[in-house]
């Protein structure tokens, strides 16, 4: 059974791609999220434009500057969330943010591997810590059973490339090495958050958005950004405790590890 998404919810990565058509998607539904809260490195610059002109339109929707891999960042936008949720909890953290350059067993050395597993593991170890205790708020102020997105979850963002049992799909055409190895850390995170939170009553899933037309995955993609989120919304309405700790696609199903 399908329940509504969330009151408030926090997106990292939204100034374009996945992020960005998810605001979108958000902000057109007669269920909005009563606060939307968009994150991007640099909300001042020109990338960030047609972000900006959304919140300039929904009074619902707040761009908050946040670098994920940067500590005392990660930190004032989490006050800056706080200040504004005014005693409420925080429903949903999407971790979408990430990169994708590419890389070979041949051409992957120390640096570039570091560089993938600083943003796309610990952007989001970083970031949900910072938001944890909204999370138990929200958590502990929904007096409903079980687990969902309506009550509180973290969502890591995550890719099928990620996946050690299906390694052997696409690999001659897109090795990307860095980038699989720091996904699959980011599995191994996502299932660890679910047994430590679960106390607590947050959900922790990880998803695969498709192979989608964006800047990482290139005009040779099957997916549109808007299917691609129109099916991860519909995932999240309908995820529940079976899902904590396991990591689906966009259209809820299960994706082996």
């Amino acid at each position: 059974m399908s329940s509504p998404l969330a009151r408030t919810i926090l997106i990292t990565g939204c100034n374009r791609g996945l992020g960005l058509e998810m605001v979108r998607q958000l902000l057109a539904k007669p269920s909005a999220p009563e606060q939307i809260f968009a994150t991007c490195r640099a909300p001042e610059s020109p990338q960030s434009q047609a972000l900006n002109e959304l919140a300039a339109k929904h009074s619902n929707l707040k761009v908050v500057q946040l670098e994920a891999t940067d500590p005392t960042s990660v930190n004032k936008a989490a006050k800056e969330v706080e200040a504004h949720l005014k005693g409420a909890g925080l429903n949903v953290l999407i971790n979408n943010a990430g990169i994708m350059p590419p890389s070979t067993l041949e051409t992957v050395d120390a640096e570039d591997l570091m560089h993938l597993y600083t943003t796309n593991v610990v952007g989001p170890l970083l970031v949900t810590k910072a938001f944890l205790h909204l999370l138990k708020k929200a958590a502990k102020d929904n007096a409903q059973a079980g687990m969902s997105c309506s009550k509180a979850a973290v969502i890591n963002m995550s890719t099928r490339l990620s996946s050690i049992a299906a390694c052997y799909e696409q690999f001659d055409h897109v090795p990307v090495v860095s980038y699989r190895c720091s996904k699959a850390a980011l599995n191994m995170l996502t299932k660890c958050q679910s047994l430590g939170y679960k106390p607590d009553g947050i959900m922790c899933t990880a998803i695969h958005p498709g192979w989608v037309q964006t800047d990482l995955g290139g005009s040779e993609a099957p997916l549109t950004t808007k299917d691609s989120i129109r099916g991860i919304l519909n995932v999240l309405c309908s995820l529940s405790e079976k899902d904590n700790g396991c990591l689906v696609d966009w259209e809820g199903n299960s994706v082996p590890w």
